[in-house]
């Protein structure tokens, strides 16, 4: 039986191999006429040979796209940055003599005006210091007309002397006295000379005593006064000040205090847009807590970071609430000249073979045509861009199947606003 089902297997096996691969021979040796099916695939075949080597229809290869007939605005061009808040002024004061503190301390957070009191160190012996110089400086001051009445008292002994000489040199030349006694009276005469040189010296002397006593009376006093610490301007304070007994000395600090009216907004502008940014130009700013602050451009730096090669730019706002903080963070815009721009969805733009980015255009031909864009600013009703003619079509639909001359179908759409 096994040997029976293996025989009809094969068998049936090569009766399908003939009816499928050898169809054609087996209906010769058969003696009948070649079937529909046979004759119909050469016919068929014959057919879609013409059908390929027809030319295909030109209607057909152009690409239906959706254009945007765009015509350029101006618009008010920005910088936008980000930054942080600082201090208009900030400032540690310290001591400049030694001392102990004797007035009680402020703690940090107070406001201060100019000149308000931060601390008080004790006199010691400064007041009797002070008197002292002051004594010596009478002292100085009422030498000074005994050395004006020793020099009056010297040159009335030169005038003395000199009418003596004449007298002595008069007489000898007439033979009435001898020239012992002129050349005595000439003596007396030099002798009152080198007086008034002595009565000079004194008084200059005692006019130096004078000069160095009242710089000694200063100094008293300058040391008295920086025995109170005052604040350089007002702000606020941002630590204590020095406690209640603490020993001061030159160089102690006493308190840190800040100015937060105005307060400055810093950032930092990249070297591609710092042209765009001048002295005196609007900024808006906006704070971390949602506030919109407005100021202007008070400082832009000739001079690059040497690691983000970026440019500092202070903005000065007023701030008389102190609602806005040392350190904060800031997105600041600042106003630059306008230029014109097209608005585009953002989904028009496309990258070409190099990666510029851009879009496709519709040229007078009706072929598709890549230009370079750059981008301005983004917004909710689409982007900004520039380096385009006045007028053009862009298209918003369909660029990516299209690339340069590759004929276009276009359909326009309106523009917005």
């Amino acid at each position: 039986m096994r040997l029976v089902s293996i025989l009809a297997a094969i068998l049936v096996a090569v009766g399908l191999y003939m009816l499928v691969f050898e169809r054609e021979q087996l209906m010769q040796f058969a003696g009948g006429p070649p079937t529909a099916e046979a004759d119909a695939a050469p016919t068929e075949m014959a057919e879609d040979t013409e059908t390929e080597a027809a030319p295909s229809d030109p209607a057909n290869d152009i690409v239906r796209v959706v254009a945007l007939a765009s015509q350029a605005r101006t618009i008010e061009s920005a910088v936008i940055l980000r930054g942080r808040t600082e201090a208009a002024r900030q400032v540690t004061v310290a001591s400049e003599t030694s001392g102990q503190v004797i007035s009680e301390p402020l703690r940090k957070g107070a406001y201060v005006n100019l000149d308000d009191q931060l601390c008080q160190l004790d006199p010691g012996t400064r007041a009797a210091s002070l008197a002292e110089t002051k004594a010596r400086l009478t002292e100085a001051k009422g030498r000074v007309p005994e050395a004006e009445a020793a020099l009056a008292e010297a040159n009335a002994r030169v005038r003395e002397a000199e009418i003596n000489v004449n007298a002595a040199r008069k007489l000898s030349e007439d033979g009435f006295a001898s020239e012992t006694r002129l050349v005595s009276a000439e003596a007396v005469a030099e002798a009152a000379t080198a007086g008034i040189q002595r009565a000079n010296s004194s008084l200059t002397s005692a006019q130096a005593g004078i000069e160095s006593a009242e710089a000694a009376v200063a100094a008293a006093e300058r040391e008295i006064e920086r025995l109170t610490i005052t604040a350089p301007f007002a702000g606020l304070l941002e630590t204590d000040t020095a406690e209640l007994g603490s020993l001061m000395q030159p160089g102690s600090p006493c308190a840190t205090i800040i100015q937060l009216d105005p307060i400055k907004l810093v950032g930092f502008v990249p070297e591609t847009n710092v042209n765009n940014v001048e002295v005196g130009a609007t900024a808006q700013a906006r704070v971390t807590s949602g506030d919109v602050v407005t100021g202007r451009v008070t400082f832009l730096s000739r001079s690059a970071d040497d690691t983000t090669r970026t440019f500092r730019v202070e903005i000065e706002v007023p701030n008389p609430d102190l609602a806005i903080r040392d350190g904060q963070t800031v997105e600041i815009v600042v106003a630059a000249d306008g230029r014109t721009a097209h608005l585009i969805p953002q989904s028009a733009l496309t990258l070409d073979d190099e990666g510029l980015l851009g879009v496709r255009t519709v040229t007078d031909q009706n072929t598709a045509l890549f230009m370079p864009v750059t981008m301005i600013r983004d917004t909710a009703e689409g982007v900004w861009v520039g380096d385009l003619p006045d007028e053009v079509n862009i298209i918003t639909v369909g660029q990516e199947f299209v690339i340069d001359d590759v004929p276009v179908a276009p359909t326009y759409s309106e523009a917005e606003g």
